[in-house]
Order: structure tokens, then sequence, then C-alpha cells
């Protein structure tokens, strides 16, 4: 193995704090991982990662080295690119929603891999914060109001969104025509990620915001589940028009309230500031970007 290939198999062992979780994100056995960085520390003659059983985290001189090894291998990859016209390639990881994946990604994702048959992709579905630098991800989808981060963010789509409820649930409750007229009305109660609290319907009102917390007598973190909820006749949400499409075609689900429109739903892609972007990440973010702008709010 040549110093730039132990180079970044040291920067992906930093990155996923593990040898074995290194080794598999790189195709590689664990020996050439282990026997990579015993090369390194020899030849620089210092010690550049502490050690446990299940943990491995950089030393002060593994940190230092780890960011020239990140600015060395990107903008050697950015000067290859250019210079002799290769497609980029190689392993990105990304974490992002499974509904958002299969509405704006997934149908035109062949086409994506048919331009860059050298990228391998990984999704993961945590719906919940992850660390995206320990747990190895590349770049992060999220939906919503970010909390400050010293990740990089871009934004993707203002997603319009309306609130909704069953017939049953409407025969039950009595159909909403303005906002106090939901004093007697309940909600599903759909847990933010990050505080674990339930996210309340927000509206807009004369320019004004106004957010509303109903009764919830279920409460769910997963979207696909909120969506079944209110079509059992369980309360009312407020979701992406697009995540109900087909329950309102279906009659499963109709729109109430929609003199009073929810605000817009923010989508970010969020990436680290730690290492330039990537050639194969920078191709990738740039297509996502041209899937949501096609594809969020067609109807405008």
């Amino acid at each position: 193995m040549d110093r730039l290939d132990a180079m970044r198999v040291f920067i992906r062992i930093v990155e996923r704090c593990n040898f074995s979780r290194a080794a598999d994100d790189l195709g590689l056995p664990r020996s050439s991982v282990t026997d990579a960085v015993k090369g390194l520390e020899a030849r620089l003659g210092v010690r550049l990662l502490q050690r446990t059983t299940r943990h491995v985290s950089p030393t002060l001189d593994g940190q230092a080295y780890y960011r020239r090894c990140v600015d060395l291998i990107a903008d050697l990859e950015d000067a290859e690119g250019a210079f002799l016209g290769a497609k980029p390639s190689g392993l990105i990881r990304v974490d992002l929603h499974g509904t958002q994946a299969r509405q704006f990604l997934l149908p035109d994702l062949p086409r994506f891999l048919d331009m860059y048959p050298g990228i391998r992709l990984h999704f993961g579905e945590a719906h919940q914060p992850v660390d995206m630098i320990r747990e190895g991800f590349d770049c992060i989808l999220r939906a919503g109001e970010l909390a400050d981060s010293p990740l990089i963010k871009r934004r993707l789509a203002m997603l319009d969104r309306g609130t909704f409820a069953s017939p049953d649930y409407l025969k039950r409750f009595g159909r909403p025509e303005t906002l106090d007229g939901l004093a007697n009305h309940k909600m599903v109660g759909l847990l933010a990620p990050d505080t674990m609290e339930i996210s309340p319907l927000a509206f807009q009102v004369g320019g004004v915001i106004r957010r509303l917390t109903l009764p919830a007598t279920m409460t769910v973190t997963g979207p696909e589940t909120n969506v079944a909820a209110a079509c059992m006749g369980l309360g009312l949400i407020q979701v992406p028009r697009y995540r109900v499409t087909p329950e309102l075609a279906g009659g499963a689900l109709v729109e109430v309230l929609a003199d009073f429109p929810s605000t817009p739903l923010p989508v970010h892609v969020l990436y680290s500031h730690r290492r330039h972007l990537s050639p194969r990440l920078r191709v990738f973010i740039d297509w996502v970007a041209e899937q949501f702008r096609h594809k969020a709010n067609p109807t405008e």
C-alpha cells in the first residue's frame, strides 16, 4: 500500500473511530488497515492513534496529521480530476429520511449512477441526530429548522405543507374552519428527533406564524406511521403535501384549514467543514439539489 492510500485509510479510521468499520468502508482486510497505520507511525516516528478495545481516537499529533491528510487528498483528487478528465468515484455515505429518498432521489438514481459508474452509495435512515464524522457519513439530509451546528449547510428546497385529517375523524370532531375552532381537536404527535418533543402545528396568519400544540393520544417518530395514524382517524397532521398525495387522491385524507396555510418545510444537506468537498460528494450534492428543485413543488 502506497503512502497516499495509507493516508486514506488513516482518514477513515479517525472518522469511524474503529479499525473494523474503516476496513469495511474501504473494502480492505482488517490486517491491511492495521499495517497501514503502523507504517505511517513508523515513518513519522510518532503515535497517531490511541487504541482501546472498543474505540480509536487520534492523538494530538494524529489530529494535526489528519487535518493535513484531508487537505492533501482533497487537493490531489481535484488536481487529478481536472487534468485527467477522470469521473468522480468512490463510496458516498448519506443519512436521510427514507420517504424523501423514495420521493426525490430513487426515481432518477439509475441515471446518476450511469453518469458516474465509479460511485457507490450507502443510504442510512437514522431519523435522529447523528455525529456525521464519527459515524462515517459524508453528508446528511434534514428537513425542518436546524439547530446551530458547525456543519456547512445548503438549502435544497422549501416543501409546501398542509393540514390533513381523515373523513372519519372529521365526522367525529367536526371540520375546523378557524384556528380557534381547533380547541376541541386532537393531533397525532410527531416527535422532533433532536428534542423528542411534539412538533407543533404552524400556521401563517396575517404574516405572523402561529404555533399550536393540540392534545395527542398517540405520539410517533416515523413519517409513515404519522400518516397512517391520521388515516385511521387518530388526529390532525401537518406534513409536506407530496407525502400524502396518494391518500388525498384516494379519499383517505382531506385537507383542512386551507385558508390558514402552514409554514413551508426547509430541507438542507449538511456536510463537514473539516474537509474539502470531494469531487464525488460535490457532483452528488449538485444532483440532489437538482432533484429537489424539479420535484419539490411541481404545481408551482
